[in-house]
């Protein structure tokens, strides 16, 4: 059995009421590959808009659809389109099963180059197959609209809210609001919005509807105020966590702001720089300290500094979540802030009273019985940064929100008879 170039798209990629009626050299200098599609007898065109069959008025001049690249050798697909006479809509051009709309790209390569642009930079995908980055850019937003009208959004118990900076400067268009799906066995990407308001954390309440919201129980975030007043006022039955990452966030911030102090002011005395070289030491649990990490741990505990009492009581606090008891935790609590309040370390103090501030948050973490944090979505916000880095930065928003739902949120993607990736 001799195989060609038509038998291999009969087998993999058969077009119903249409033909493959001839593959052919292009003519020129460069090597292209041909494809010339025509319609079957007797099958009459459908309409675009109303997507019924009707008589066929007249025919198009013929179109070029950018296909799969074979061997490297680019490959274009040849149609004169026809425009149907449809009763309802008038003369319309007809509706094809391989392209939509206007686009120039057969839709299986559209998913081809979409599926690359998740494992790959969207310029070096663009430079492979040989085309351009727009043409990346289209394929993957047509695949993201797909998944986002066809995504199932039932059963969401548990969001995690979170902020991240992105592209350069800190103005308040550099920011994005994130929202992922939290629940055992389904963690994604829901929704993303620029800005960190509470306008933007209510558009985001809005698009998911009341259905959604209500049967949201439990959410995740951390101490930013817009978005705790917004789940607060929009969401009153859900549980709003404070889970223990952004608490130790906050506790080695205090203690890396202590040692710069103590830094500084041991240079202006003239003193031995003890602590120099060690804020990553610092910023690590005991347990986890190993070799001369360890070492050089045990020589600052000796030395009567500041920084290490601030680190002491960075340690005594995770005592607080192995507690079972919200009882027991809050007893921890008022001691643990009593003695950091007394500290004279001004960091650390700021951390005791936003704590106080925030602790029924805390206790929730015990209430819902440690089911739910934040640790998820510190995950996404680092596949985030590597995707921007891996894409060498999105200059606009647009490109960066497709970026995010094509890579982050798990979305559906269209049937497909046999695929090229």
């Amino acid at each position: 059995m001799q195989i060609t170039i038509r038998s291999i798209l009969n087998r993999v990629l058969s077009l119903k009421g249409f033909v493959y009626e001839e593959v052919r050299w292009a003519k020129g200098r460069k090597p292209m590959i041909e494809v010339k599609i025509r319609p079957r007898r007797g099958h009459p065109g459908v309409c675009s808009g109303c997507h019924q069959a009707g008589p066929t008025y007249d025919h198009l001049p013929e179109r070029r659809f950018w296909f799969i690249p074979l061997w490297m050798i680019p490959v274009v697909w040849l149609y004169a389109m026809r425009r149907v006479d449809c009763p309802q809509c008038g003369v319309k051009v007809e509706a094809v099963p391989w392209a939509c709309g206007k686009r120039r790209m057969v839709l299986i390569a559209m998913q081809f180059l979409a599926g690359w642009a998740r494992r790959v930079a969207w310029r070096e995908v663009a430079r492979c197959f040989g085309t351009s980055w727009q043409a990346v850019h289209r394929s993957v937003e047509w695949v993201v609209e797909w998944g986002l009208k066809q995504r199932d959004l039932k059963g969401i118990v548990a969001i995690g809210i979170d902020e991240i900076h992105w592209g350069k400067g800190k103005g308040a268009n550099r920011f994005l609001t994130l929202a992922y799906q939290l629940d055992a066995g389904s963690k994604r990407l829901l929704w993303v919005g620029r800005k960190r308001t509470k306008a933007t954390l209510r558009r985001f309440l809005r698009e998911m509807g009341p259905t959604v919201c209500g049967g949201i129980g439990f959410v995740c975030s951390d101490m930013w105020k817009p978005y705790l007043e917004v789940v607060r006022v929009h969401l009153p039955k859900a549980v709003q966590i404070l889970d223990p990452f952004h608490v130790i966030r906050k506790l080695n911030e205090a203690v890396d702001a202590v040692r710069r102090q103590e830094v500084g002011a041991l240079r202006r005395e003239g003193k031995k720089p003890w602590l120099t070289d060690t804020r990553w030491i610092l910023l690590r649990r005991w347990k986890n300290l190993r070799g001369g990490m360890r070492e050089t741990m045990k020589d600052l505990l000796r030395r009567n500094l500041r920084t290490v009492r601030a680190y002491m009581l960075k340690e005594d606090f995770a005592c607080f979540w192995k507690y079972k008891s919200v009882k027991w935790a809050r007893i921890f609590l008022s001691v643990w802030t009593e003695r950091a309040l007394r500290s004279r370390l001004d960091p650390m103090r700021q951390v005791a009273r936003t704590l106080r501030a925030h602790e029924t948050l805390l206790y929730n973490w015990f209430t819902s019985r440690k089911q739910w944090n934040n640790g998820a979505v510190e995950g996404f916000n680092n596949k985030i940064r590597v995707v921007t880095r891996r894409s060498y930065g999105f200059r606009t928003y647009g490109a960066m929100e497709l970026a995010l739902y094509h890579t982050l949120g798990a979305l559906p993607e269209p049937p497909v008879t046999h695929r090229f990736w």
